[in-house]
């Protein structure tokens, strides 16, 4: 019964916040009496206290996007549900929730500094330079990733039905929800639980009305293609990514993690009172066998699940915008870690939806986010919710997921620009923006339908690639401090093993297209943009395991 394994699940995630995170809040020397940067500096623009279940719902909706729900059910799929099971639970612990928390520590005892700034302060400017092009890269491989994914949302049809006119109305009508929300927060100073309790509904009630809107709107929504929506949310990217974070990032991420908090517990009741028994094999070695669906568990099942276990986004995410907004010290377990593990939740929940169904179904050949979105409608049936009604509302609630990620990774592109070619000034951050949205634009409107398809076995790749980097520049620091860094450096080097290994691997499916390449023979195009950045993300990687080492020899003949 999946009934066992959604408490079992949640027993060893409760678990891991209570002793783990305590035995981490201890090692990380967690202080209140020390004033956080947001406390210090509080510019109104990017540096904004925030109280705890505020900022705990806008990073963790900034987090949880496609990934924790995409990646499960494709190694669910791929390998069986236990070996993606347990990854989920073990990594989400003591690899994922230990990346997140110690970045985010990291970052506001280094006056809320970006991940490559603590490179800079504790290795060198090489190293910084290093990881900030690697950084940037992947960035760009998850706005692509993401701006397809989401595009391809507002286009959904299933069983005859056109959805996602609905879901693009209802994102739309979220997004001035959020606007709205954030006026009256910050210019109204409106208390945030009667205005929690007025905007909460409201979400819903705009999720009820998408579907019943006029016929024309709904048709005018679903006539825009998929190439007409990468532009229009590349655009709504470069607006959110520039106005101050209290206007929008703030407001609509924290509904949106209520929207999360919403689905968990949809899940939770499905799961638990639902009486759905397993139907999916524990192992699928036809999976396993099969070149097509991954090559083998390992190394592609780390990087598959991605953020539903580990995600170096998270560390760019807690260095980037969410320590700039930290109201004090102890906050940084329950905003890094425990997003962290309940993200590992929303992909246990997500894998159920594989688990409930037999293996000659037909809804597992459908993409991962209709599969999520069916299982939650098959939830919410459970209370009589209508499948015209659920079915849109896990679509969105999937978008929201995504755009909260988006612009968030926009802004910290751009963080990130700035700090490459030092245009400090608030024209340089537009600038900076604009040159990070070209390069997805070019790439989208160049690639055929389901662009993202091509970009996404580099970007879960650079993804896990990136934790590792991020770990591995922790540790360092750790060390410098005079601490045991053993927490950070096992999984650290655990990563880094399965990740190096997966671009071996597609450096090798390009390597050997190459004579087709120079013969003029016509090859697929995800295979040499995968060797390529490959390659590319493979020098990266060892110019930078080189340069800390050199730092570290270096220390210990000081």
């Amino acid at each position: 019964m999946i009934v066992w394994v959604v408490v079992v699940s949640v027993i060893v995630l409760s678990a891991g916040y209570i002793f783990y995170g305590r035995f981490l809040s201890k090692k990380l020397q967690l202080d209140d009496s020390c004033p956080t940067p947001a406390c210090l500096i509080n510019d109104g623009v990017d540096y904004v206290p925030a109280k705890a279940s505020l900022l705990l719902g806008q990073h963790f909706s900034a987090i949880a996007a496609a990934g924790p729900i995409v990646g499960p059910i494709l190694a669910g799929i791929w390998f069986g549900w236990i070996p993606a099971l347990l990854w989920i639970l073990l990594g989400s612990i003591f690899v994922g929730g230990v990346h997140d928390f110690t970045s985010l520590v990291a970052s506001i005892k280094h006056k809320a500094a970006s991940i490559g700034e603590i490179v800079k302060a504790n290795m060198s400017r090489t190293s910084q330079l290093l990881f900030l092009v690697f950084v940037w890269f992947a960035l760009i491989y998850v706005i692509i990733a993401f701006t397809d994914i989401t595009a391809q949302t507002f286009k959904i049809v299933s069983d005859g039905t056109a959805f996602g006119g609905a879901v693009a109305a209802s994102s739309i009508l979220y997004l001035l929800a959020g606007l709205l929300m954030g006026v009256l927060l910050y210019k109204f100073k409106s208390n945030l639980t009667v205005t929690t309790i007025i905007f909460v509904p409201l979400i819903l009630f705009i999720i009820w009305i998408g579907p019943k809107l006029p016929l024309g709107i709904l048709s005018f929504f679903s006539n825009i293609s998929v190439k007409q929506w990468d532009i229009f949310l590349l655009i709504y990217c470069f607006f959110a990514s520039v106005i101050p974070v209290w206007l929008l990032l703030q407001p609509r991420g924290y509904l949106g993690g209520w929207l999360l908090y919403i689905t968990i517990i949809i899940g939770l009741i499905g799961a638990l009172f639902g009486g759905f028994s397993i139907e999916y094999p524990a192992f699928n070695t036809e999976g396993l066998k099969s070149l097509v669906n991954g090559k083998s568990l390992f190394p592609i099942l780390f990087i598959t699940v991605a953020c539903g276990a580990c995600s170096g986004f998270h560390g760019i995410v807690s260095s980037g915008t969410t320590s700039k907004q930290l109201s004090k010290q102890s906050d940084a377990r329950i905003v890094g870690y425990g997003a962290m593990l309940l993200e590992g939740l929303v992909a246990v929940l997500a894998l159920a939806t594989v688990m409930m169904l037999p293996r000659n179904s037909d809804v597992l050949k459908m993409d991962p986010n209709l599969i999520y979105a069916r299982g939650l409608s098959d939830y919410l049936g459970l209370v009589g919710v209508g499948f015209g009604i659920a079915f849109p509302f896990a679509l969105l609630a999937f978008s929201t997921f995504v755009y909260d990620t988006l612009d968030v990774c926009t802004r910290l592109a751009r963080y990130i620009l700035q700090e490459l070619l030092n245009w400090k000034t608030r024209a340089g951050g537009f600038f900076a923006t604009l040159l990070t949205l070209i390069v997805p634009l070019i790439f989208l409107l160049l690639t055929e339908e389901k662009g993202y398809l091509v970009a996404w076995p580099i970007f879960g790749t650079s993804n896990q690639l990136l934790a590792s980097l991020t770990l591995l520049a922790l540790s360092v620091w750790l060390i410098k401090c005079g601490k045991n860094a053993m927490f950070t450096i096992l999984p650290m080097i655990f990563m880094l093993v399965m990740t190096l290994w997966s671009l071996v691997i597609q450096i090798i499916s390009f390597v050997n297209v190459l004579p087709d390449i120079f013969s003029g023979i016509s090859v697929k195009p995800d295979i040499v943009i995968s060797g390529v950045c490959g390659i590319i993300l493979f020098l990266l990687s060892i110019l930078l395991i080189y340069e800390t080492v050199k730092v570290l020899v270096l220390r210990k003949n000081a």
